[in-house]
Order: structure tokens, then C-alpha cells, then sequence
């Protein structure tokens, strides 16, 4: 147990499983009182029953009546909100085409590419318009979002994916601007290949594969990732703003 996050309010989106479940955990364990939202009810249940520094709000943070009825709750409840995580987040690849054989065979759906853009782009939005005034009064604050590498270095069959995260750079960089003169420091988060749930359901070669080309020939754990969001929570990076911070493994994604 530490106390880099003593007595801080802290939200974490998408909180219920993988990397925001992992982040809410290690933010408790440094003092923080935590609160997740996420759509998997019995999950966010089940997490927050383990730990008492843990509550579980379900909301759909694509839906921005939704976010303000929670954050107001939030308030409400706490007096004050110190950090926000915007972690949720969802996948629906595909290719933007697929042509074989001079026929287009497939397409990405535009119903999965709205999907992607609700929740991975809309849904930061939501959640930092929503909680930027709270922190605004206080003269404090600290926002960290989800991005990605493919953010920064595109991926084949995700262009939903990929436009989000590289979406959530560009906005990282805006309210760095925008919210820093209100005491307020707004950073990114660029994970590599992690093993969520998720993930170690994929196939062995498939892993495999995702480990030959990370120089140091490992998967990231969420617990990694956690501990990225700790320090750029923490007092400890007082003075970084704007950036990305890129936690990989050293990869570089190719075509």
C-alpha cells in the first residue's frame, strides 16, 4: 500500500475488466478512492464487492445524459473529482475494402465504425466536458486518455480503431492547452499488445506472433499499463502535459 493518490477522488471508465479494472485496483492501493463506471454491470458489481475503496456506477459514456448524471452524482457524493481516467473502449475491425478477384467481397459496416467512434471518441468527450468544470473550480485536476500505438502508427483492418485513438491524441493536446491554465494536466496513454482477457483468448501462434515483434519479447500486463496511469496521476509528473506516453515494449507497428 502506498499513498501517491492519498485521499484523491479518482474515475476510471470501462473499470469492470483488463486494463481499467487493473488501474482501479492499483489506484486504490495508493490511497485513492475509486470510482468506475462500465456497461458490464455483474463485473463492476463483483470488482467493487472485492474492494471497498471501489464503487461501480453502469453507464454507457456514449450517451452524454448518461456521463452528466453520473459525474453529478459523483459530485455530489465526493465533493470534488482529482483524476480522470477515460479508459472504455471497444473493437469492431475490419477492412475499410477487401477486394479479391476484381470483386469488393467485404467492407467495414458503417454501424461498426459509428459504434467505435461513440464510445472510443465521443465517449472521452463526454466524460472530460462533463468533468473539466468540476475540476476547473477546484484549480486542479488531472485527465488521462486511452490511446493506442495504432494510433500513432495505423494498423491494417482498424481504421474505426485507429481514427479514434489517433482522435485522442489530438484532444490530449487541445485541453493540455485549453485546461492547463486552470491547474488541469491532460495526457495520453499508448499501450501495446496487452494481455486482457481478451487477448489471451487469441490464438497461441497468434501471441506469438505479437511477441516476435515486441523487442522485449513479451506481452504487456495491464498491471504495466496501470502503473503508467499511476505515475502521470501522481505528483510525480507535476510538470508533464500534452504528451503520450507510449507503453510497449519498444514495437513498432507495421503493414
Amino acid at each position: 500500500m502506498g499513498h501517491r493518490l492519498e485521499d484523491r477522488v479518482a474515475l476510471v471508465t470501462g473499470g469492470a475488466a483488463g486494463i481499467g479494472k487493473a488501474t482501479a485496483i492499483r489506484f486504490a492501493e495508493e490511497g485513492a478512492k475509486v470510482i468506475i463506471s462500465d456497461i458490464n454491470q455483474e463485473a463492476g458489481e463483483a470488482l467493487a464487492a472485492q474492494n471497498e475503496a471501489i464503487r461501480f456506477y453502469q453507464v454507457d459514456i456514449s450517451d452524454r445524459q448518461a456521463v452528466q448524471e453520473w459525474i453529478d452524482s459523483v459530485v455530489a457524493e465526493t465533493g470534488r473529482i482529482d483524476i480522470l481516467v477515460n479508459n472504455a473502449g471497444v473493437l469492431r475491425d475490419g477492412q475499410l475494402v477487401k477486394y479479391k478477384e476484381g470483386t469488393v467481397v467485404s467492407q467495414m459496416a458503417e454501424a461498426d465504425f459509428d459504434l467505435v467512434i461513440s464510445v472510443n471518441l465521443k465517449g472521452v468527450f463526454n466524460c472530460t466536458q462533463a468533468v473539466a468544470p468540476v475540476m476547473i473550480e477546484q484549480g486542479s485536476g488531472v485527465i488521462l486518455n486511452a490511446s493506442s500505438i495504432v494510433g500513432l502508427d495505423g494498423n491494417f483492418g482498424q481504421t474505426n480503431y485507429v481514427a479514434t485513438k489517433a482522435g485522442v491524441i489530438g484532444m490530449t493536446k487541445v485541453w493540455a492547452r485549453e485546461l492547463g491554465r486552470y491547474g488541469i494536466r491532460v495526457n495520453a496513454v499508448a499501450p501495446g499488445f496487452t494481455l486482457t482477457k481478451m487477448v489471451r483468448q487469441m490464438p497461441e501462434r497468434i501471441l506469438e506472433g505479437m511477441k516476435s515483434r515486441t523487442p522485449l519479447r513479451r506481452l504487456g500486463e495491464p498491471s504495466d499499463i496501470a502503473n503508467a496511469y499511476l505515475f502521470l496521476a501522481s505528483d510525480e509528473a507535476s510538470f508533464i502535459s500534452g504528451e503520450v506516453l507510449r507503453v510497449d515494449g519498444g514495437i513498432v507497428v507495421g503493414t
